[in-house]
């Protein structure tokens, strides 16, 4: 007794598909989501902050101090050239401040970096915790 298995002849390809792996790779997704997704659904306790009251007044924007470095090492300060111990002097004075004023410094692309890293050791060394790099993207 001999069974037609769809093929023509010998050699010829089957042109039916199978069926059976396409049907268990679909039962386990089938199973892995519905495990996954009640784990998924679940909430999340958060604490949101509260609404200020309503004769709230924030608090000032911090003073802020623009310290230029330029091409051939003249440091600026708010726009005024000063040596570094003047500069010393008005960091000093400036970290004893509450709150700290911001420090923007603005350092020209041709600027050597033992200047600048020489300014901002003096910044840090003497306190100054606001120190931030300006109008970089020229570079």
């Amino acid at each position: 007794m001999a069974m037609n298995v769809g093929g023509g002849g010998e050699g010829q390809a089957l042109s039916e598909i199978n069926m059976t792996p396409l049907i268990d790779v679909m039962l386990v997704l089938l199973i892995i989501f519905i495990i996954t997704i009640p784990v998924m659904t679940h909430a999340v306790k958060i604490d949101n902050p509260q609404p200020p009251p309503p004769n709230f007044v924030p608090p000032p924007p911090p003073e802020v101090i623009n310290l230029g470095i330029d091409f051939d090492g003249t440091l600026l300060w708010n726009g005024t050239p000063v040596d570094r111990k003047t500069l010393q002097g008005y960091i000093i004075s400036e970290a004893e401040k509450s709150p700290q004023p911001e420090v923007h410094i603005t350092v020209d692309k041709f600027a050597k970096y033992e200047k600048v890293a020489q300014t901002l050791a003096d910044l840090q060394s003497h306190g100054l915790k606001k120190i931030g790099f300006v109008n970089n993207d020229l570079f």
